[in-house]
C-alpha cells in the first residue's frame, strides 16, 4: 500500500513514507530496466533468414530511385528490433540510476536531517532551472561516527555500501575525464573502458545503499518516536486528570 500514514500523523511517519516512495520509484525503474535488457538479449539471439524481397518502383521513377530496392524482410526487421531494444534499454537505464541516487541520497538527507534534531515530514531535493523542474540528487554521506558507529549494528554493511557507491561514481567520473580529452592514448582507452564497467554497477550500487540508509533512518527515529510516545501519554494523563477535576463531587443531602 501507498501512503500509509494518515494526514494527522506525526511528521516522523510521512518522513518515512516520503523515503519508502523513493525506494519504490527506484524499485519500478529497476524492473523496468531489467525487463528491457532481457529484452534487447532476445532481439540479439537466433540467426537470420536469408529470403530476400524486392521493391519495385513506379514507371514515373527517376535516377537512382528507379532502382529495384533488394530488402532481406528478417534481417531488416531483426536490426531495427536491436536498436529499439539498445535505446530502450539506454533510456531506462538512466532512469534507474536517476531515481536510485534520488533513493540514496533522499534517505541519506532524512537520517542527517532526523541526527541534526530537525522534523521534516518529507524529503527535500534540490530542482534543476528547466521547464521538467528535475529533482537533483544530494550527498550520500552519512554521520556514521556522530550518530550511528558503536550503537547502530547495520553501520558496516551501511559504509561498505558506500564505498561501493562511491567507486560507482568515481569510476563514472573519471572514464567521462578521459573521453572529453582531444587525445585518448591506447593505455588511457582501455583504463577508461575498466572504468565503465565499474561506472554500470551505479545504479544497483545507489538502490542497495539507499535501502540500507533507510533502515538506518529507522533507528534513529527511534529516540523522536520515543520522545512523541512520551508526550502523548503526558497529553492522556492531563487529560483523564482534568476529567476527574471537571466530575463534579456528591455532597450531604
Amino acid at each position: 500500500m501507498y501512503n500509509l500514514a494518515p494526514k494527522n500523523a506525526p511528521w516522523f511517519e510521512h518522513l518515512t513514507d516520503s523515503v519508502r516512495s523513493l525506494g519504490e520509484a527506484a524499485h519500478e525503474w529497476q524492473l523496468a530496466h531489467t525487463g528491457a535488457k532481457l529484452a534487447y538479449t532476445h532481439a540479439e539471439r537466433g540467426d537470420l533468414h536469408g529470403g530476400k524481397v524486392t521493391g519495385q518502383p513506379g514507371q514515373e521513377a527517376r535516377g537512382w530511385t528507379a532502382r529495384p530496392a533488394s530488402r532481406s524482410p528478417h534481417a531488416s526487421a531483426s536490426f531495427a528490433l536491436r536498436r529499439a531494444a539498445m535505446n530502450h534499454m539506454h533510456h531506462l537505464g538512466a532512469e534507474y540510476r536517476h531515481t536510485a541516487m534520488l533513493f540514496a541520497t533522499g534517505a541519506a538527507w532524512a537520517v542527517r536531517a532526523v541526527h541534526a534534531g530537525e522534523q521534516h515530514d518529507r524529503v527535500v531535493f534540490a530542482v534543476d532551472d528547466t521547464d521538467r523542474r528535475d529533482l537533483i540528487p544530494g550527498s550520500t554521506h552519512l554521520p556514521f561516527a556522530e550518530a550511528l558507529e558503536g550503537r547502530y549494528s547495520g553501520v558496516g554493511k551501511l559504509r561498505t555500501a558506500h564505498d561501493r557507491l562511491t567507486d560507482c561514481l568515481l569510476a563514472g567520473e573519471q572514464a567521462e575525464d578521459i573521453a572529453d580529452q582531444a587525445y585518448v592514448a591506447d593505455h588511457e582507452a582501455s583504463q577508461m573502458f575498466d572504468l565503465a564497467v565499474v561506472a554500470e554497477g551505479l545504479a544497483d550500487a545507489a538502490y542497495a545503499y539507499g535501502l540500507l540508509a533507510e533502515r538506518a533512518l529507522q533507528f534513529v527515529l527511534l529516540g523522536p518516536k520515543q520522545t512523541h510516545r512520551v508526550l502523548l501519554a503526558e497529553q492522556r494523563a492531563a487529560q483523564e486528570q482534568a476529567a476527574v477535576d471537571e466530575t463534579p463531587t456528591g455532597g450531604a443531602q
